[in-house]
């Protein structure tokens, strides 16, 4: 009777690349899973839906709020590299375009973030190291926006990231939501002098 063969470990750069293809699929699904506001999302609900076993979602992260801690991470790199590739015509329009995925970030995240703080203080690091990212990331959009003159100078952008979060809370149709969203970015606009 003949041996079968052992089977040959993979090189560390495969191992890591299939490591890394698992994160991704991983919090992909962790991310439609909580877009749903009224699922009750478990492990091995994400695991499933990322076709993953549950040792290798446990293995890259050891619990719900390690999970949820990258998946709110994953989100603000995506919202602070949108802020560098936005496109607009002017610096008034890529700011404005840039508000409106900062608007679809704050409703998606509603969710997310109270799941979130169920495991998390309010005053965790992670929370006010997400705002200052997505704050450095926005200002030199509305600076650039604001020496164009096509936005309110006497606005900074916290305020401005206030004002989109606010009406990102309000709740209902998004039919309903979206006008709101305009007039207040239209509030944005600077004064022409006439």
């Amino acid at each position: 009777m003949t041996a079968e063969p052992t089977p040959k470990p993979l090189p560390p750069a495969a191992r890591r690349t299939d490591a890394e293809r698992n994160r991704a699929k991983i919090l992909t699904a962790a991310r439609e899973a909580f877009a749903d506001p009224d699922a009750e999302v478990s492990m091995a609900e994400v695991a499933r839906r990322a076709g993953v076993g549950m040792a290798t979602l446990y293995r890259n992260y050891p619990g719900r709020p390690e999970l949820l801690q990258a998946l709110y991470a994953d989100e603000v790199d995506a919202i602070c590299q949108a802020a560098e590739t936005v496109d607009g015509q002017s610096p008034g329009e890529a700011l404005q375009a840039w508000l409106r995925q900062l608007f679809t970030f704050f409703a998606g995240k509603r969710h997310l973030a109270a799941e979130l703080l169920k495991h998390t203080d309010r005053g965790d690091p992670l929370f006010d190291g997400g705002r200052a990212r997505v704050v450095a990331a926005g200002a030199p959009l509305l600076a650039a926006a604001q020496a164009a003159g096509t936005i309110r100078g006497d606005l900074d952008i916290e305020q401005v990231l206030d004002l989109v979060h606010a009406v990102a809370t309000i709740r209902g149709d998004p039919a309903r939501v979206q006008p709101l969203l305009q007039a207040a970015l239209d509030g944005l606009r600077g004064l022409k002098a006439g």
